[in-house]
């Protein structure tokens, strides 16, 4: 059974519109013992989350998998939405029949019609009998269900190895489930089995996509964002709140730190040291946002640095920078060609917001000729030098907003915990 986007079957048609249920199933890390269970819990947990707007949906769990029957619910509608719940590895509609050899032929030459395959398309039928009392063994039945559906269709052909429609048939006691697409999730681990993070994201194209693919293996994130008011605009700013919707739409909610960083930016002016701009700037940001973190409770931060990029991402320079945090510092895109970055940004959703020409903090201050080797030692002893630097990162970590990023916007989930002491709230 191949994998693919509901529009993408082996004829002209789709069952997702004709579906009673959908078959959820689970990713990589079925394969990690003993904390199975606990992920397949943070899953069940997301996807209850996912389908509250639609009430009639009502959820089944057995082992490795989840049923959703659908109960009128729109089926596209809501695999659409389950299909970006991290650790669902794919998503099959499912027709359902009564367990009688009847049924289980009727309704699976309907699913075919529904299919329309292609002439010389190949074909398989795969039973599965869960419900042993069933007069039918699992061999007879691919003989008894795959001779009627090729009577009707004389274009198509067996192929038992590699079969372009595979019709799988799984008999129980009180239902037959008969399906044979299989849409893609986005896999990977259930959002927060493996800690959580700070991203620092910029308007840009990558730290969305870095942020996403640290969701991805299992980090709660929370996004911390710089901006120079009044160099940076209002339209800056909610580009960076939309970029951050975006990432919620997998999350389902996202935690949004906006850290005035004009003085602290501006400092590091008339120093003489304009070739290490970038790089006083990066070490600024993540020495607030360990702090931030700190606060927080993550334990890592995450940026969309990716090697040899532009000249804060030479070895050098990340090997400086990166000694302002003691932190982990997670760089997912690290290895990855522009290209491929940008092509994943598209297939998350962020890339037209990205590209979006409102100026971050970072692009208004770059220098005509930013150093792509900075000295620790010089780095260094700017900082220690700089009057009242320390009390400028504090006074930006405390001045900090925090914001909460719905999927949609407009409501304030009811189950969400109050905000930390001391930092504003508000709900997009």
């Amino acid at each position: 059974m191949r994998t693919h986007e509901p529009d993408a079957v082996a004829g002209r048609g789709t069952s997702i519109e004709y579906a009673d249920m959908l078959l959820l199933r689970f990713g990589e890390f079925t394969l990690k013992g003993k904390n199975r269970a606990r992920f397949e819990k943070t899953v069940l947990r997301h996807v209850k989350e996912m389908i509250k707007p639609y009430p009639r949906a009502v959820l089944g769990k057995e082992f490795g998998r989840i049923y959703v029957q659908l109960n009128g619910e729109p089926a596209a509608e809501l695999a659409g939405a389950l299909k970006n719940v991290f650790g669902i590895a794919s998503i099959s509609p499912v027709k359902v029949s009564q367990s009688t050899l009847e049924d289980i032929i009727s309704v699976s030459r309907r699913l075919l019609e529904i299919l329309s395959p292609a002439e010389g398309s190949t074909f398989k039928v795969n039973v599965r009998r869960v419900w042993k009392e069933f007069p039918h063994g699992s061999i007879e039945m691919n003989k008894l269900v795959s001779t009627p559906l090729l009577q009707g269709y004389p274009g198509l052909t067996v192929d038992m190895r590699s079969p372009l429609l595979e019709l799988k048939v799984e008999i129980r006691h009180d239902h037959t489930y008969i399906f044979c697409e299989n849409i893609a999730g986005v896999g990977g681990f259930p959002l927060g089995t493996n800690g959580k993070a700070m991203l620092l994201l910029s308007g840009g194209i990558d730290s969305p996509v870095a942020g996403w693919s640290s969701m991805r293996r299992g980090l709660e994130v929370e996004c911390v964002h710089f901006y120079s008011y009044p160099y940076t605009s209002e339209l800056a700013r909610q580009k960076v709140v939309d970029l951050a919707r975006v990432l919620s739409r997998y999350a389902g909610v996202i935690k949004l730190h906006l850290v005035p960083f004009t003085e602290v930016q501006t400092s590091f002016t008339g120093l003489g040291q304009d070739n290490l701009m970038i790089t006083l700037m990066r070490r600024a940001m993540l020495k607030i946002a360990s702090r931030l973190a700190e606060r927080g409770g993550a334990l890592a931060l995450v940026t969309g640095e990716s090697l040899g990029q532009v000249a804060s991402q030479t070895l050098p320079s990340m090997n400086v920078i990166g000694r302002a945090t003691q932190l982990p510092l997670l760089r997912p895109l690290v290895m990855m060609d522009k290209s491929d970055i940008v092509e994943l940004s598209k297939k998350i959703g962020s890339y037209e917001l990205s590209i979006l020409p409102y100026e971050d903090c970072c692009t208004l201050f770059v220098p005509k000729s930013p150093t792509t080797n900075p000295n620790l030692r010089i780095v260094d002893k700017i900082e220690a030098t700089l009057p009242g630097y320390e009390d400028l990162l504090a006074a930006a970590v405390d001045r900090t907003e925090t914001v909460q990023i719905t999927p949609y916007g407009g409501e304030k989930p009811a189950d969400l915990v109050p905000a930390e002491a001391g930092i504003k709230e508000e709900w997009f």
